[in-house]
């Protein structure tokens, strides 16, 4: 995966701030798979992904590279004896050959190796495994990044949407951006001057002290063995 010391520092940040993703997103990945399939959360993070699923009842390896997310995954997973975390990437899971049906990434396929994930998809994946890609994006707004990285990977997905709204307090808002790669960290010099403009735009869009922002979850699936 590209830089998995990106978000170092901002693992707590992105347990409380980050969106998670809507039931009905959740339900309809369960609708594809049997009861008893197995998962590999890529890149699993503070664990958004892998939580829904394990409530669920499946069994799920939550795959992820740095060490500051993987604390927070550990507490976030503490209760789900089916979720087993890895210490590995998309490239290379470490996890066994044909051991799993179901092959997810959540906000993560704009980070990795293409060729390499989808060689890893195939070595790890059962007979035509699933293959899922999440992404929250504003409504009606793509990211470059995330339609790059899906156009690269997938052939012929299916791709469904599903509403997830968020409301942020000034707060909230504050650490949504600092978990996300790149921003300043409050140690660095643009800190400061990129607050400012945060607050200014929560001033701008809020209301009664709350930002109401409409965001989309989108997933792409596509089974390995017909078309990738």
């Amino acid at each position: 995966m590209k830089n998995t010391e990106a978000f170092t520092g901002r693992a707590q940040a992105y347990t409380k701030a980050r969106p998670g993703y809507p039931d009905a997103a959740i339900e309809y990945i369960c609708s594809l798979v049997p009861t008893d399939a197995v998962f590999a959360d890529i890149g699993a993070g503070t664990g958004k992904f892998t939580e829904c699923i394990a409530k669920h009842g499946y069994g799920i390896f939550a795959v992820e590279p740095n060490d500051d997310m993987r604390a927070e995954l550990v507490k976030t997973l503490a209760s789900f004896p089916n979720a087993t975390i890895v210490n590995g990437s998309a490239e290379a899971t470490t996890l066994s050959e044909k051991s799993v049906d179901v092959i997810a990434n959540a906000q993560t396929l704009n980070r990795v190796d293409i060729d390499l994930f989808r060689a890893e998809c195939k070595r790890i994946g059962r007979q035509n495994p699933i293959v899922l890609t999440l992404f929250n994006v504003e409504k009606g707004e793509d990211n470059p990044r995330y339609i790059k990285s899906t156009s690269a990977f997938y052939r012929s997905p299916v791709v469904m949407e599903f509403p997830n709204p968020v409301i942020f307090t000034r707060d909230m808002w504050l650490l949504y951006f600092l978990s996300m790669e790149g921003v300043p960290m409050p140690t660095d010099p643009g800190y400061k001057a990129y607050t400012i403009e945060l607050n200014e735009k929560f001033d701008h869009e809020s209301k009664d002290g709350l930002l109401h922002l409409e965001l989309v979850t989108k997933v792409y699936s596509e089974r390995i063995g017909v078309s990738l």
